[in-house]
């Protein structure tokens, strides 16, 4: 009988003992977790939706463990998290919303025909970073791309019209000496024959510069050089850079 009270007694005490290092660890747990607060940072630079959302994205990243939120009607971030967490999300938001800089983009093009000069051509843009800019010149050329017959049995053309000429794409990002420019170039004109298909579609001729530059504000970079389909025209592309604010 002693030996069986002696048992019990161990058990008991041993149970005692894990209630005690459990409610200990749980209490020590429950201690350390740090509290948690909910601050709003309201974006004072950073207006477009998409830029917004990549910083909401990058809070996200940077604290895992955070819950962030996105307001887009009051262009407002809301984080909750610990003191350490918003301290680095107001860290984060201040490093990414600032206001963009602003650069007036000039591309030159120098047109020769038959190795003489004939003139140079220049179009300026205002581009901030990380925006995109198209200008198009030229013509919208008419092209008959099919027909359709109505009720009454007579044909009817349908028409589509192409863009003609000059048409320049250009997309900034960086700053400084690391300025990244993305340029897509299109030259195109109506050749003098047919296409054979119809009576009325003509040739259209077509020539592509596209690519990434690095600029240096102020120094001209040249693009590239473009043959003019047909003719014995030949252009040079460059572009240069300035600071506007």
């Amino acid at each position: 009988m002693r030996p069986m009270l002696s048992m019990m007694g161990k058990l008991c005490s041993l149970a005692v003992l894990l209630l005690s290092v459990g409610a200990k660890a749980q209490t020590q747990s429950t201690e350390t977790k740090p509290p948690e607060e909910v601050r709003t940072f309201f974006l004072t630079n950073v207006t477009d939706a998409r830029d917004a959302r990549d910083i909401e994205n990058d809070l996200r990243n940077v604290l895992p463990r955070a819950v962030v939120y996105y307001a887009n009607m009051q262009g407002a971030i809301t984080v909750r998290g610990t003191a350490d967490e918003l301290a680095q999300a107001e860290k984060t938001i201040a490093d990414l919303d600032r206001k963009r800089k602003v650069y007036k983009i000039t591309y030159s093009i120098a047109e020769t025909d038959g190795g003489k000069p004939v003139g140079t051509q220049h179009v300026e843009m205002i581009l901030p970073t990380g925006s995109k800019t198209v200008i198009k010149q030229g013509n919208r050329v008419p092209i008959v791309t099919g027909s359709a017959d109505k009720d009454n049995g007579a044909a009817s053309s349908q028409v589509q019209y192409l863009d003609v000429g000059l048409n320049i794409e250009a997309s900034l990002e960086g700053s400084g000496d690391a300025l990244r420019l993305r340029t897509e170039v299109e030259q195109s004109n109506i050749g003098d024959e047919k296409s054979g298909i119809g009576a009325q579609d003509p040739v259209i001729r077509q020539t592509q510069l596209e690519g990434w530059s690095m600029l240096t504000p102020g120094k001209p970079t040249l693009l590239g050089a473009l043959d003019i389909p047909g003719t014995t025209r030949h252009e040079e592309i460059s572009v240069v850079s300035e600071l506007v604010k």
